[in-house]
């Protein structure tokens, strides 16, 4: 009896090779982090970038630390400025700013390829301008630019023969479509000091997701439009460039103040679908009374507070936004009010920690988009 050759199966582990990269690259990872960690203070990270090399040996005699400075310079990745002191300074560029939101997208989302157009598809066929390949009777309304002639003239051929050819409307069969969905979306990011007490650094991971996602829209589906807000006392606008430099304040939480500006930023939009995603770690603590002056109160869940952020929940859901919130905290009377806002607002909650906090919010926002547009 003769022995089988048998092939061994399995996986081969070797041992981890780092991609080869360039003095400069390797630099530069770690400078990006370090200039979202000091809030994009280049002074602060070229220090903590001179501490980490004296201590893990980052550099070598033939590539120092000023080399990459002046390689940062020439790749258009700083320039110069006069700081407050009347001093000349260094600072960060645009260029440095995009470098930062992509290695967020990198980190968070993964190596997410630019799509197409960058658009939203719905669920479900109808009058849109995709095309599926799918193919149905022609109806009364639909524009003839739809009509599939190749599959109109066989259909003729078929009920009415050759030798008599004629083309009836009952022929004619039209290519299926999808809508090509957008959203509009406004981020809301929580400056209280709450998120750095504690020794927990919570504002850095916000900003990567906000940054990360803020690139993804914009590079792959560019019609969907983003609005970001911060809220303290009180609430604003900032723009995508300004994430890195994104730090905390010596604020309370006046979350009504940022549902409302959030829900007037959504009013001004044509999209029909729109939502809201709040990332907070604390409790809502401030409001801002007709006066002027703040109602502050920092103990425990003051109704007048928390009534008021329902009623917001509620308006929101009348108008069909939906909210969605990344409580970063899990003590018991938080997630109860959370719980009952979610239910005004017939919305969703997420109560995490920092880890995973991102590819929640990417899930979430991958989900939300299919939906097919309403009204």
């Amino acid at each position: 009896m003769k022995k089988r050759n048998m092939k061994r199966k399995g996986f081969v582990f070797k041992k981890y090779e780092a991609p080869n990269q360039s003095p400069f690259e390797k630099l530069f990872e770690i400078f990006k982090e370090l200039i979202t960690h000091t809030s994009g203070d280049f002074d602060e990270a070229i220090d903590w970038l001179r501490e980490l090399d004296r201590e893990y040996k980052l550099t070598t005699a033939e590539y120092t630390i000023d080399d990459f400075i002046e390689d940062l310079k020439q790749k258009g990745y700083l320039r110069e400025e006069i700081k407050p002191d009347g001093k000349n300074g260094l600072a960060i560029t645009a260029k440095t700013e995009r470098a930062i939101r992509q290695q967020a997208l990198d980190q968070i989302f993964g190596k997410i390829k630019r799509s197409g157009q960058g658009n939203h598809k719905s669920k479900s066929p109808g009058i849109g301008d995709e095309h599926t390949g799918d193919f149905r009777d022609y109806q009364f309304g639909d524009g003839l630019d739809r009509v599939s002639m190749t599959e109109s003239l066989k259909n003729a051929q078929i009920n009415h023969g050759i030798g008599d050819f004629t083309l009836s409307e009952d022929d004619l069969v039209v290519e299926d479509t999808r809508h090509k969905s957008q959203m509009s979306t406004v981020l809301m990011i929580d400056i209280s000091h709450s998120m750095i007490l504690y020794g927990e650094d919570r504002i850095t991971p916000a900003k990567k997701v906000a940054m990360a996602l803020a690139e993804l829209i914009t590079t792959r589906y560019p019609k969907d439009t983003l609005d970001i807000l911060v809220f303290g006392n009180d609430a604003w606008q900032i723009e995508i460039k300004d994430l890195p430099y994104l730090n905390v304040g010596p604020y309370h939480t006046n979350t009504v103040a940022g549902l409302e500006l959030a829900m007037d930023l959504l009013r001004r939009k044509r999209n029909t679908n729109k939502q809201i995603f709040m990332i907070t770690d604390g409790k809502p603590s401030c409001l801002k009374l007709k006066n002027g002056e703040y109602f502050k109160d920092s103990m425990g869940l003051n109704p007048n507070i928390t009534n008021k952020c329902y009623m917001m929940a509620q308006q929101a859901r009348k108008l069909h936004i939906p909210i969605t919130t990344f409580m970063i905290a899990k003590d018991s009377y938080l997630m109860q009010f959370v719980r009952e806002f979610t239910y005004a607002n017939q919305g969703k909650a997420f109560y995490t920690g920092l880890k995973g906090l991102g590819e929640m919010i990417f899930e979430d926002y991958e989900t939300n988009r299919k939906k097919r547009i309403r009204g």
